[in-house]
C-alpha cells in the first residue's frame, strides 16, 4: 500500500502528529538517529477503521523528500524535528564518507480496527481502544466471535446459552418481520479520507452475522421492498451534503430502500400481518429534516414509517428516540403535529453535543406544545440506571397518557458501552428492558428502526438483544427499583419543568379552584413542607426505601426516611406560600 504522509507538530524537540479527530491524538516519541540502530519503530494509537494495513510516512517539509543526513561537528541526538524543519542545518564541511544516512524515509505501518475504526500501529495485535483482535471475526460470526483470537473463534456452548431463553419462550417466533436489502451495503464513502467513515456497511454486516450465528433467521420473516429503484441513481454524482454526510452513486437507491422498507414494515405491523418488526436499514434518518440531509442521514426513515402507519389507519403514533444524538430532523418534521408524540433521550450538555438541539424547553409549537418531550442528559457516561429510571417514571407515564396506536423506536445504539462517538454506557440488557417496556404500548404494535451505533460488537449485541424481545423473550427483572444518578434525576426534573399539560382531558384542564395540576409526566399534587408549598409528582415504586426531595431553590437533594409506601417525589417548582 502506498505510504501516507503525516504532518508533524513540534514541542521541545519532540514530535507529535496533528490529531486526526477529536478523540484521538498520536504522540510520536522522540526517535534517536543512532548509527547502530537502523530499524526505527514508533507510533501510537489514533482514530480510524476497517482492519486494513497501510503506512504512516514521515517526509521532509522543505525541499526534496530525499535527505542525506550528515553527522554534525557538535555531537547531539538527531530528532524528527531536525529531519522535518532544518535538514540543511545538519550538513557541515567535514568529510563524513564513513557515515551512511540513517534512513531516507521513516515509515510506520498502521491498521484500522474492524470493530471501532480506530488507528493502531503495526506490531500490536489488539486495538488499544476496544481490545478487538487485529484479525477480528466479527463480520463472519457477529458479536459471538471471540474478541481475542484471530478469526473470532466461536464456542458452541456460548450460542446455546444465549438462545436457550428464547427457545423456552412460548411466544417465540410470533410473526416478527425484519426489513433488509443487500443493496443498502453499496452506500459507502467513495474515497476514504484520513480514516474510514464510522457509518459504514459493516454495521449491517455485523448485525446480520450475529443473527445468522444465533440461528434467529428462521424465527422471523423478511420484508422485501416491492419496487424498482434501479433508475434512481443513473445521474447521481459522488458528493457530500455536509462534511460528514456522504453520497455515492448508490446512495439514492440505498436511502430509498431504507425508507421504503420502514414504510412497508409499518403497514405490515399495523394491519396485523406482522406482530412487530425490526428495520435493519441504512443510511440512518433521524437527523434528516424537511429540507436538509445531515448527520449521516439522507431520508428520515422514522418519520416516513409514522406517516405510513397513519395511512394504514393509525390515528396516534409515538416515536421514541434513544439514539445518543438528538433527532433534530424528526422533531422538526412533527413540531406542529399533535398526532405524533416524539420523545428523545440524548446527550445535550447545554447544546455542546451534536447536533446541539433537544433542550428540555423544546416542547413543540403552534398548538402542539407538549407533543415533543426531550430528556437532555447533561454529561456523558449515562448508563442503564438513568435510562431505565427515565423510562419507568417519565417515558411510560407520558406514553400511557398519549395512548398511541402505533409505536416506533429510533434505535441508535451509539449510547452503548464502547461506542467511539457516544461515550455512554448502556448495555444490551438495558436496551432489551427498554424495548420490553415499550412493547406494552399500542397492543404490541412496535417497529424498531436502526439509527446510529459505530462499535460493531456493541451495535450487534444490542440489536440482537432487542430482536430477542421482539421474538418473545421477557428480560430478567434486574432493573426493578433502579436508582438514578443525581445528574440523571436533575435532567428528568428539567424535562418535567419544560413539559406542558398536553394530554390531560378538557374536564381536567377546566377545573377551577382545586390545588391540582397536570404535566406530561402525570398528575401532580400540591403539598406543604415547612413554609413552602410545593408541586410534586408522586412516582410509585415499592423498592424505594427513602424519598428524595429536590428543592430547586436550594439546589440540594435531601433524603427523608419514610415508613409505609415508598414514593419518589419530583419537585416541579417551589412556590412561596
Amino acid at each position: 500500500m502506498t505510504p501516507e504522509p503525516v504532518e508533524l507538530g513540534h514541542t521541545n524537540g519532540n514530535v507529535e502528529t496533528i490529531p486526526r479527530n477529536r478523540s484521538n491524538r498520536i504522540i510520536c516519541e522522540e526517535i534517536n538517529g543512532r548509527r547502530e540502530n537502523n530499524d526505527v519503530n514508533g507510533g501510537c494509537p489514533c482514530a480510524n477503521a476497517n482492519s486494513s494495513e497501510g503506512y504512516v510516512s514521515v517526509k521532509s517539509t522543505k525541499g526534496s523528500s530525499h535527505v542525506d543526513f550528515k553527522k554534525e561537528s557538535v555531537h547531539r541526538e538527531l530528532t524528527l524535528k531536525d529531519l522535518c524543519n532544518n535538514p540543511d542545518d545538519l550538513e557541515d564541511e567535514e568529510d563524513d564518507s564513513d557515515w551512511e544516512p540513517l534512513l531516507e524515509r521513516l515509515s510506520i505501518k498502521k491498521w484500522f480496527c474492524t470493530n471501532c475504526t480506530l488507528f493502531n500501529i503495526d506490531g500490536v495485535d489488539f486495538c488499544e481502544a476496544c481490545n478487538e483482535h487485529k484479525e477480528s471475526g466479527i463480520l463472519k460470526h457477529g458479536f459471538f466471535a471471540s474478541a481475542v483470537s484471530p478469526g473470532g473463534h466461536v464456542e458452541s456452548d456460548v450460542i446455546e446459552r444465549y438462545t436457550k431463553s428464547l427457545s423456552d419462550s412460548p411466544t417465540a417466533g410470533c410473526s416478527t418481520a425484519v426489513g433488509f436489502d443487500e443493496r443498502m451495503l453499496l452506500h459507502s464513502e467513495a474515497e476514504m479520507k484520513t480514516h474510514p467513515h464510522p457509518e459504514r456497511p459493516d454495521r449491517l454486516r455485523a448485525i446480520a452475522a450475529s443473527l445468522s450465528t444465533a440461528g434467529f433467521a428462521s424465527l422471523f420473516f423478511f420484508v422485501l421492498l416491492d419496487a424498482d429503484t434501479s433508475n434512481i441513481t443513473d445521474s447521481f454524482q459522488i458528493d457530500y451534503f455536509t462534511p460528514d454526510t456522504y453520497a455515492n452513486e448508490h446512495s439514492a437507491q440505498a436511502a430509498r430502500l431504507a425508507a421504503g422498507l420502514c414504510a412497508d414494515l409499518a403497514a405490515e405491523i399495523f394491519s396485523g400481518r406482522a406482530k412487530n418488526g425490526f428495520a435493519l436499514v441504512r443510511p440512518p434518518g433521524h437527523h434528516a429534516g424537511v429540507q436538509q440531509s445531515m448527520g449521516f442521514c439522507l431520508h428520515n426513515n422514522a418519520a416516513i414509517a409514522a406517516l405510513a402507519a397513519q395511512a394504514a389507519g393509525a390515528k396516534k403514533v409515538m416515536i421514541l428516540d434513544w439514539d445518543v444524538h438528538h433527532g433534530n430532523g424528526t422533531q422538526e418534521i412533527f413540531d406542529r403535529n399533535k398526532s405524533v408524540l416524539y420523545i428523545s433521550l440524548h446527550r445535550h450538555e447545554g447544546g455542546k453535543f451534536y447536533p446541539g438541539t433537544g433542550a428540555a424547553h423544546e416542547v413543540g409549537t403552534m398548538g402542539a406544545e407538549g407533543y415533543c418531550v426531550n430528556v437532555p442528559w447533561s454529561r456523558g457516561g449515562v448508563s442503564d440506571n438513568d435510562y431505565i429510571f427515565a423510562f419507568q417514571h417519565a417515558v411510560l407515564p407520558i406514553a400511557l397518557e398519549f395512548a398511541p396506536d402505533f409505536t416506533i423506536i429510533s434505535a441508535g445504539f451509539d449510547a452503548a458501552r464502547g461506542d467511539p462517538l457516544g461515550g455512554c454506557d448502556v448495555t444490551p440488557s438495558g436496551y432489551a428492558c427498554m424495548t420490553h417496556l415499550l412493547s406494552t404500548l399500542a397492543g404490541g404494535k412496535l417497529l424498531v428502526i436502526l439509527e446510529g451505533g459505530y462499535n460493531l460488537r456493541s451495535i450487534s449485541s444490542s440489536a440482537t438483544a432487542v430482536i430477542k424481545v421482539l421474538l418473545g423473550e421477557t428480560p430478567d427483572n434486574q432493573f426493578d427499583g433502579v436508582s438514578p444518578t443525581a445528574a440523571g434525576m436533575q435532567t428528568l426534573l428539567d424535562a418535567s419543568n419544560g413539559s406542558s399539560s398536553a394530554f390531560s382531558s378538557e374536564a381536567e384542564e377546566d377545573r377551577k379552584g382545586e390545588e391540582k395540576t397536570t404535566s406530561s409526566f402525570g398528575t401532580t399534587v400540591l403539598v406543604e413542607i415547612g413554609k413552602k408549598k410545593v408541586s410534586i409528582l408522586p412516582l410509585l415504586s415499592a423498592a424505594w426505601y427513602e424519598t428524595v426531595v429536590m428543592l430547586e431553590s436550594a439546589n440540594v437533594m435531601v433524603p427523608l426516611a419514610l415508613s409505609g409506601a415508598r414514593l419518589f417525589l419530583f419537585f416541579r417548582e417551589v412556590i412561596a406560600r
